[in-house]
């Protein structure tokens, strides 16, 4: 079984044609646990300024920042004019804080173990 899957294996959450995310640095991501509660936040479905996602964990605004790039990278995060948000395709409730990425479902609503 190979370690990851390619990023045209298969389509995104419920959109044909965008690439899913690789699964391996996808995991490796979310198993620290500042990105957990950094993509916490941004599954609100609200934009948020780097000293905003700061705030919200109690970190400084430079690892915040460090981390934040980590999730661009990966496509987990976006940024529109200093304002970083998840993209809106990966949010099935906000309310809930659930992040449907296709081939996994996670409730950013509890703290990874």
């Amino acid at each position: 079984m190979p370690d990851s899957l390619p990023s045209e294996a298969v389509d995104g959450p419920g959109f044909p044609g965008i690439p899913a995310l690789p699964f391996v640095p996808l995991t490796k991501a979310l198993g620290d646990p500042l990105r957990w509660a950094i993509l916490r936040e941004l599954a609100a479905g609200e934009p948020l300024m780097v000293v905003e996602i700061a705030k919200k964990v109690g970190k400084p605004a430079t690892l915040v920042s460090k981390h934040l790039a980590i999730l661009r990278k990966l496509g987990l995060a976006a940024v529109k004019q200093r304002l970083y948000l998840m993209p809106p395709q990966f949010i099935s409730d906000p309310k809930k804080r659930v992040l449907d990425l296709g081939y996994c479902v996670l409730r950013l609503d509890t703290t990874p173990e």
